[in-house]
């Protein structure tokens, strides 16, 4: 594996519920990361000498900014470019903003990802989004936008905001999005899912981590534990053809999965992530270290 990118799911919890989030991210969810546990890996991050981002996302990872901010100073100190995501929560003014983001500017080598779309509000550029961009710009902070599709949704997205270019992404039916959004959701035959549409997972270039220490080469299919044996060990002895479910998907997409385990199944999904995810759950029982942790298959939600 080459891997170019460690993502820090710094918490699952979130300020906001949003339909289509794919880790079940709420005011009630639980896990967040222990510093130490963070320091450890950046460091096995380190030994790859192949890593040069990583980002610290979640949930919402302003709800724990001391740890945040730390964690952004450690990786910037390695080495490493940083990415911070955010919902913008907490830009209520463009002053107030302006305070919340003076630690990120003074870290350097950092970028700053925001979400606006209509999942997190009824309009693609809600207040604190825009303050959120003002404030960035005037402390000279790189601002990147990142907004989901709505289906059917009559409401076109801006091709920008405040200056900067919107990145305007498919929606991916996993996670919650398929307890709210499948109603919306056009549909194809299931024999056409042959493939995941994206992630390259016979040779991922990111991983995210999660505050249970699981590897993830998409996020709910975990290829270890990272408090449980070395990062840089998990990475570098990757195979996927030795994992049970990343093998069938690299052989044939989620079609693969239905057909070797012989798996019950409807005939029309949203997208390969639908019976891909539908797939899983299914398998969780047999597979549970590597179909993992139960928040990202909404335990108690669905």
């Amino acid at each position: 594996m080459d891997l170019k990118g460690v993502h820090f799911l710094l918490t699952y919890r979130c300020d906001s519920e949003c339909d289509h989030c794919f880790v079940w991210g709420s005011p009630s969810a639980t896990g967040v990361m222990k510093f130490k546990d963070i320091l450890t890996i950046l460091s096995e991050a380190k030994k790859l000498n192949t890593v040069d981002y990583i980002s610290v996302e979640g949930g919402e990872p302003f709800l724990f900014y001391p740890i945040a901010m730390k964690t952004m100073r450690e990786a910037v100190k390695l080495g490493f470019r940083v990415e911070l995501l955010s919902n913008c929560y907490w830009a209520t003014s463009v002053e107030d903003a302006v305070e919340w983001l003076l630690p990120v500017a003074e870290t350097g080598n950092t970028e700053l990802s925001l979400s606006t779309d209509l999942f997190h509000a009824d309009s693609w550029e809600m207040e604190e989004f825009r303050n959120a961009v003002k404030a960035a710009k005037k402390l000279g902070i790189s601002v990147a936008i990142l907004s989901v599709k709505y289906p059917r949704s009559k409401v076109p997205c801006p091709s920008e905001i405040e200056g900067t270019e919107v990145g305007l992404s498919e929606l991916m039916y996993r996670g919650r999005a398929t307890s709210k959004l499948l109603e919306k959701a056009d549909k194809k035959s299931w024999t056409e899912l042959t493939e995941c549409p994206y992630e390259d997972l016979a040779n991922p270039e990111r991983v995210h981590v999660d505050p249970y220490g699981h590897v993830h080469v998409c996020q709910g299919i975990s290829i270890g534990n990272a408090l449980q044996q070395p990062f840089s060990k998990i990475i570098k002895t990757y195979d996927p053809f030795s994992h049970p479910i990343i093998s069938r998907l690299v052989k044939g997409g989620p079609v693969s999965l239905v057909k070797e385990f012989d798996l019950s199944h409807g005939m029309l999904y949203a997208d390969g992530c639908h019976l891909c995810y539908d797939c899983r759950l299914l398998l969780r029982n047999q597979f549970p270290n590597a179909l993992a942790p139960e928040q990202m298959y909404g335990e108690g939600e669905r």
